[in-house]
């Protein structure tokens, strides 16, 4: 079994939709898992046509910081809102007790080693899990982080555990992971462990720049990866600066994706382009197979 993560430095580059047409095709041929590791913005299951989850878990990865009684016979009371980096906790006059922003608190726990009495640190379910089988047979994890919780590598962990789990019940030859655009935290997690990765990207600056940084971070891990060209033909001279790019450092490209309309439509139809657009097929079909024959050369067999 091996785990492919796609990533992209920058958002917006069509990473999702890429994930989605090669996810059904390969599924037509192997035995699949999926998992959506963008826990902040999750949309892979609705190229699926999955508009909601059933059997949401809610899943805990963080600590809270929390004021009770004994916090006002704590002789460093005044300076806990000094010793928080995160500027969480501010000084009510009126009530003469300090007060703590849960938007903001980190669960480092600064300010309990301050007043270890009068401050408790407590977990908090700072996200939901979730998990389904798509009409294309394969199945799909999920998980959101809640709105200002932090945590998302861990839930990305909890995610590709659970993954993992699915795709040995069901021997799975592969598991595809849908990452976050950028380097954060998300992306690290989605990265360790991988067997390969995609990267992709679009012919801007601002794309070309954040794919570097992107893989220096896959370098760092010693993964191997290679690259997807989208929207290629909206700038053909870029487009080639990205491929001598490439070629000075002996990085893969799977393919180039044309700029087009049904790209848009499907993801309003809620559906991988590839099921909505035939023509898409042969061109993904021939990116997959590229990717195969990589895969192959550096495990030195016949996946």
């Amino acid at each position: 079994m091996k785990t492919i993560t796609i990533l992209s430095g920058k958002g917006g580059v069509g990473k999702s939709s890429i994930t989605a047409s090669l996810a059904v095709l390969l599924a037509r041929k192997y035995k699949i898992v999926t998992a959506d590791c963008d826990v902040d913005t999750p949309n892979l299951g609705l190229l699926f046509g999955i508009k909601n989850f059933k059997n949401l878990k809610k899943v805990s990865t963080n600590y809270k910081a929390f004021v009770n009684k004994k916090v006002k016979k704590c002789p460093n009371v005044k300076k806990l809102s000094d010793v928080c980096t995160f500027f969480a906790i501010s000084w009510n006059e009126k009530m003469n007790i300090p007060i703590i922003n849960r938007f903001l608190c980190e669960g480092c726990g600064a300010c309990k080693l301050l007043c270890p009495e009068g401050i408790e640190l407590k977990r908090v379910k700072n996200a939901v899990i979730g998990q389904t089988k798509t009409k294309y047979g394969f199945y799909i994890v999920f998980g959101q982080l809640k709105v200002g919780e932090s945590g998302s590598g861990n839930i990305v962990e909890i995610i590709k555990e659970r993954t993992r789990k699915i795709a040995e019940n069901v021997k799975a030859d592969f598991i595809i992971i849908d990452s976050s655009a950028g380097i954060g935290c998300p992306v690290i997690a989605s990265i360790r462990d991988s067997d390969f990765v995609i990267a992709v990207t679009e012919p801007t600056p601002s794309a070309l720049r954040d794919l570097k940084r992107a893989l220096k971070v896959v370098e760092h891990f010693k993964i191997p990866y290679g690259v997807i060209i989208n929207k290629y033909d909206l700038n053909k001279k870029f487009t080639k600066k990205i491929e001598n790019f490439a070629n000075n450092h002996g990085i893969p490209i799977f393919g180039k994706l044309p700029y087009d309309k049904s790209f848009v439509e499907s993801i309003v139809n809620l559906m991988p382009v590839v099921v909505y657009d035939k023509r898409f097929e042969r061109l993904f079909l021939s990116i997959l197979n590229n990717v195969k024959n990589n895969l192959d050369k550096i495990y030195n067999k016949n996946l």
